[in-house]
């Protein structure tokens, strides 16, 4: 079994690529934070390095940027090339399949306007306040 789960911040905005044959590839490093602090108190970060094809690639590249937390899933994959100079190259990196937002837009601290803390889901894709009181659960 071979899958990745990750969630962090990415490092810096995405870089969306597409192929001689238009397939869109988007590469991107995500910080993520380890659980434990290091001797000095600090936790200390591993910065990943990702991939996604397609429309994912088109969806992170639209709606993430640097310092957004972002999660994803996917599988590691090794793999080797020759640079411009022929040495030969590792590269160790996460081929995403799924990508999702783990915070809402503005740092997941927007409330409504009644302040009851739900989170407003208007953009420019045309959501709509959410009035969760007529629910039935």
């Amino acid at each position: 079994m071979n899958k990745a789960i990750l969630v962090g911040n990415l490092t810096k905005d995405p870089e969306q690529r597409t192929t001689q044959s238009g397939i869109a590839v988007t590469s991107f490093t995500v910080a993520v934070q380890r659980r434990f602090k290091d001797a000095e108190g600090n936790y200390q970060a591993d910065f990943i390095n990702c991939v996604a094809w397609r429309q994912t690639a088109e969806f992170i590249a639209k709606y993430f940027s640097k310092g957004s937390k972002i999660g994803v899933s996917g599988s590691l994959q090794a793999r080797t090339y020759d640079d411009a100079n022929g040495v030969k190259r590792y590269v160790t990196e996460v081929v995403v399949d799924e990508a999702e937002f783990v915070q809402s837009k503005g740092n997941g601290k927007q409330q409504d306007q009644q302040g009851t803390g739900n989170a407003l889901l208007e953009d420019s894709e045309g959501f709509q306040p959410l009035d969760d009181t007529e629910l039935p659960f």
